[in-house]
């Protein structure tokens, strides 16, 4: 019998992170700080509200491109977050946003186009742009320069067959925070190259030290910026697996198209719920991002104290992004040593590009106590 996997899967490699967070059922005792999925609970009254929808009739279809009363509220609140005009048939919705980042990623590559990404990056990028029918070109950000972007090194990247790149503000999994400077570099590089930019925006309430600005709010920059944002992170939705696009109309429609052919329309209750989070931003985000702001502070404060361990002080998200190369053990040996020791889950940075072996990734999506737990565990180690 012929194989019955396609050419373009044989021989790949398993997802990381897919694997780093089925180990953790390895142990009853295991701390999981592999995957980003929070510890806590949608809040209570998007559930609630979600659910009196669901039972007053929004169990059907929506809208394909999305509930005309979300895009309604995602237009309202760059208008008042960001002072952004954002048109009604510029939003997308999708069944997450990762998902919407493969749907961007089919709508604008020919066969063979170059998709720069800043290693180490979101693991599923290279994928996505494979799937796609792209070329991931990698640009090294280096601990040494805060995982800062070197504009010396993204021009270098830029060939004929550069169609975009993908930018993650701020950066899973190096938590690094891209301010107005590199945001300007970024606008300048692309339009002096023609260039989309995909602008992966989903943890927009996790910036510590600088507020956030959307890149598509840069002169010349919404018409070649295509904006993915979720409600996984900043409104605690992992499970409800919902996003949304802002691109040109003409590209909404292309998605449109292509998710037709998918699952033609984002699940009804979850945008509902979405509403509800949007309407409630004011009232519930302060106190997820002030908990984990002090979680991945002292995470940084105890892996700093650690003799053969150091990270950068956190700029964003709610991961760290620890320099293990003192171990003399590589990125999965590391993390194979802690599981099988420590009983600790965290992600190889060999997974997040080229740039990324030499470290792993926590996520600090557990309490503090047992964050505390974790390292006194790792501390008894022998390295």
């Amino acid at each position: 019998m012929r194989n019955i996997v396609a050419e373009r899967f044989a021989g790949g490699e398993d997802n990381a992170m897919n694997a780093a967070a089925a180990s953790a059922a390895d142990f009853e005792d295991m701390i999981n700080l592999s995957i980003g999925d929070t510890d806590f609970t949608t809040d209570e009254r998007i559930i609630r509200a979600a659910m009196a929808d669901a039972l007053a009739g929004h169990t059907h279809y929506t809208a394909s491109k999305g509930d005309p009363e979300l895009i309604e509220e995602v237009c309202r609140y760059y208008q008042q977050e960001y002072g952004l005009c954002v048109k009604k048939e510029e939003v997308f919705v999708t069944t997450s946003s990762c998902f919407g980042m493969e749907l961007a990623l089919m709508a604008v590559l020919n066969p063979g186009d170059e998709v720069i990404v800043f290693s180490p990056y979101f693991t599923p990028y290279k994928e996505q742009i494979e799937l796609a029918g792209g070329v991931t070109v990698e640009v090294e950000c280096r601990e040494e320069d805060g995982f800062a972007i070197s504009r010396q090194a993204l021009e270098a990247a830029v060939s004929p067959r550069t169609r975009a790149m993908i930018l993650n503000n701020p950066c899973n999994p190096t938590g690094a925070a891209y301010g107005p400077d590199c945001l300007a570099m970024i606008a300048e590089v692309a339009q002096k190259n023609d260039l989309l930019v995909l602008a992966d925006e989903i943890y927009t309430d996790y910036m510590y030290q600088i507020p956030f600005v959307p890149l598509r709010s840069l002169p010349g920059m919404a018409e070649r910026t295509i904006t993915l944002n979720s409600f996984s992170k900043n409104y605690i939705m992992t499970g409800w697996r919902i996003g949304y696009i802002i691109a040109q109309p003409a590209l909404v429609e292309v998605l449109d198209r292509i998710n037709g052919n998918m699952v033609y329309s984002a699940p009804s209750i979850s945008q509902r719920a979405a509403i509800h989070a949007l309407r409630l931003r004011g009232e519930i985000g302060g106190q997820y991002t002030s908990s984990y702001a002090q979680r991945v502070a002292y995470a940084a404060d105890r892996i700093n104290a650690m003799e053969k361990l150091s990270v950068l002080k956190p700029q964003g998200t709610f991961y760290l992004f620890p320099n293990i190369t003192a171990t003399g053990l590589s990125s999965a040996q590391f993390c194979a040593k802690l599981r099988t020791e420590a009983h600790v889950v965290m992600v190889p940075g060999s997974a997040f590009g080229k740039a990324g072996e030499g470290y792993v990734r926590i996520a600090c999506t557990v309490s503090q106590e047992k964050l505390k737990e974790a390292f006194d565990r790792i501390e008894k180690l022998q390295f």
